[in-house]
Parts: structure tokens; C-alpha cells; sequence
């Protein structure tokens, strides 16, 4: 449990969110500064069809090139939407 703006929240597990720009949201704690941040990702008006495997491979093709980018740039990937949506688009992920 770690401390978000005074209440307590549970680091990196995703949720849903209401009334927000985003689908989903996950609390990341940032190594660098030691705040707790939230990462929001995935768009509200599609469906994830990850049961179909055609469109699972295709997604995660696109998008693993962005993760590798971001890695190289030294940057911190679970601060990153793509790196949740990656995750999502995985089988076993529930939110």
C-alpha cells in the first residue's frame, strides 16, 4: 500500500476508471522522485478482443517496437501507458 493524495492506494494493479479520458488506470510509484503516480491508458470507446488471436498478435507487434523505444531511451516502462496496454492486451490480465 503506498499513499496517492492522501488515501491509501495499491501500487500496480490496474483499474477501471469512470468518467475519465482514459479506460483504465493503474498507481506506478516513480523511482526517481519516489511519488506515486497514476498511469492512465486504453481508449473508452473500443472493446479489447484479445480472445481473438489474430488481432492479440497483430497489437502486440505494433506496439512492442514503442516499449523497445522507450527501454533504449532509458526511460522508466511502468510509467508508460504503452507498457500497460502491452500488458492488458496479455492472456491472464484482468481488470
Amino acid at each position: 500500500m503506498a499513499k496517492y493524495r492522501g488515501r491509501s492506494v495499491t501500487l500496480n494493479k490496474p483499474f477501471r476508471t469512470s468518467g475519465e479520458r482514459k479506460k483504465f488506470g493503474v498507481y506506478v510509484k516513480n523511482k526517481k522522485t519516489g511519488n506515486v503516480q497514476v498511469v492512465r491508458f486504453g481508449d473508452p470507446n473500443m472493446t479489447i478482443k484479445k480472445n481473438n488471436p489474430a488481432r492479440q498478435k497483430s497489437f502486440l507487434a505494433r506496439h512492442g517496437a514503442t516499449l523497445k523505444r522507450m527501454r533504449a531511451k532509458g526511460r522508466q516502462v511502468n510509467l508508460q501507458p504503452v507498457f500497460w496496454a502491452l500488458k492488458s492486451w496479455r492472456k491472464g490480465f484482468d481488470v
